[in-house]
């Protein structure tokens, strides 16, 4: 009942606490009691990666709970029609797991999205593991937000580009 320690962030080490629960659905838990990436603690170039392959299951999952289930997504006979010649993963799927790279990874629980911008510059097929990464790029002093830049790659090829403003943990206002 150990955490995964492959999304901990660079340069920083997690405080995690174990909780023993009597429910049945949580027979324990691991949670963080502090996270330590503040505004102070965060540095210009600080970054992050971490990897995912992209199931059929996830991109069905995805078009259900959105209703978006265009047939590039989830039909591979339509989809193996078209000039991408196969199932694609939706743009919005893709930014969600940007959104949780900075939100569970780096800089982790605690921060808020202000705005996130991305340009799609080539799909990603159905099946693909990628490759998310998130950079410190500017620290905004005046309302102490990070800008960060946002990049999903499929091999060394970028498939998604762009950037996020974002308060960080520990920050109140």
């Amino acid at each position: 009942k150990t955490p995964d320690f492959n999304t901990a962030t660079p340069q920083r080490t997690w405080q995690l606490k174990y909780v023993s629960t009597s429910t049945p659905i949580e027979q324990g838990f691991w949670f963080m009691t502090t996270n330590p990436n503040t505004y102070e603690a965060l540095e210009v170039g600080q970054s992050f990666k971490v990897n995912r392959v992209l199931t059929m299951e996830d991109v069905q999952m995805f078009a259900d709970l959105t209703g978006d289930d265009n047939p590039i997504h989830v039909d591979a006979e339509y989809a193996s029609a078209t000039r991408f010649g196969g199932p694609i993963v939706h743009g919005i799927f893709l930014l969600g797991i940007i959104s949780k790279a900075l939100g569970r990874d780096f800089p982790g629980p605690g921060c808020v999205a202000v705005s996130i911008q991305a340009k799609f510059l080539r799909p990603v097929p159905v099946g693909s593991e990628i490759t998310v990464e998130v950079q410190v790029a500017e620290k905004i002093e005046k309302y102490r937000h990070v800008r960060m830049k946002t990049y999903i790659y499929l091999g060394k090829k970028m498939c998604v580009g762009g950037e996020a403003t974002l308060i960080p943990p520990g920050e109140t206002s």
